[in-house]
């Protein structure tokens, strides 16, 4: 059971790491974000971009989002120093302003992030990929497979890293955790060869996909990057791909890299680049062909959080 806090008259729930882990599966994840973007096209929640403080030791990053029709608001807050990073996330209802719930919110955004990937796949992607590649082996890199296998029917998968240890263990891991072959790569361009379906989520500074990797047919997500310093797909990638979405637009002109550049370059408008919110909620069309590259360049998003947050607390509540 979660922990209950005593603030005043209210009773919030304390909800550890372990907790989230027990009940925020991707199916689930998938689908409270599908819910919340839904909601989100026709009005029904809001976000608020990713707001950072700095100071010479680290940064303190502030994020919010409501989703009024099912009764939240919250917001996450981390701080990012060189002995680690921390998460936290705070609950309450949209009604009252009650405080329903402290998460602690590390695991929740492993999962969040490879949950919007999950979403944006299951729109985008075409409905034959059987095959993907994953750019990256860090904490973030697992739930980016699980989630595409969540959505699509996967037969293979390939993974790269700059480090063959890292590589050769995360496809051991990932082929006995989903039953599915999965091939450590020894270059991204042999990695993506084959592929359908490819995800970035790397702490790339500079591009490690190029335009020149791509085929007819592909879904790329770009899960890495959040910051002006970092960018994993080249100039020209972007440009190959017809279908271009974000999870937030406001907050894509803020931090996305691999967008405001070709933007600056006068080779991408921002009338091109569609909310994701819009195609999950009918706004706009998915996939319209099977040659169509299409990409959703994920920034990680409050209402993100939120939507998962509220999964949590309605699965512990009782």
């Amino acid at each position: 059971m979660a922990e209950r806090v005593q603030l005043g008259d209210s009773q919030p729930l304390l909800i550890r790491e372990a907790q989230v882990q027990a009940v925020l599966t991707m199916p689930r994840a998938i689908e409270a974000l599908e819910a919340a973007f839904r909601d989100w096209a026709h009005g029904r929640a809001a976000n608020q971009p990713r707001q950072r403080v700095h100071t010479p030791q680290g940064t303190l990053h502030l994020m919010g989002a409501a989703w009024h029709s099912k009764g939240y608001i919250g917001y996450k807050a981390y701080f990012s120093f060189p002995a680690g990073t921390r998460f936290h996330l705070a609950l309450a209802s949209a009604h009252t302003g009650e405080l329903l719930a402290l998460v602690e919110a590390d695991w929740l955004g492993r999962i969040r992030t490879g949950a919007a990937s999950g979403l944006a796949t299951k729109y985008l992607a075409r409905e034959d990929a059987q095959t993907v590649a994953i750019l990256g082996t860090g904490e973030q890199a697992a739930t980016q497979l699980q989630a595409i296998c969540a959505v699509r029917s996967i037969h293979q998968a390939f993974v790269f890293s700059r480090t063959p240890e890292k590589r050769t263990a995360f496809a051991q891991r990932m082929s006995e955790q989903l039953g599915i072959p999965v091939q450590a790569a020894e270059s991204v361009e042999q990695a993506v060869a084959e592929a359908d379906i490819v995800c970035t989520i790397t702490t790339a500074r500079e591009p490690i996909l190029t335009g020149a990797m791509l085929k007819p047919g592909m879904h790329l997500n770009a899960a890495g990057a959040n910051s002006l310093a970092r960018r994993e797909l080249d100039t020209f990638a972007v440009g190959r791909c017809e279908r271009i979405t974000v999870d937030d637009p406001q907050q894509a002109r803020l931090e996305a890299a691999e967008l405001i550049i070709p933007v600056e370059l006068r080779k991408l408008s921002w009338e091109r680049v569609q909310p994701l919110s819009h195609i999950v909620g009918g706004l706009l069309p998915p996939r319209q062909s099977p040659e169509e590259i299409t990409l959703f360049k994920s920034l990680g998003i409050a209402l993100e959080d939120v939507a998962a947050a509220a999964t949590v607390y309605e699965a512990l509540r009782d």
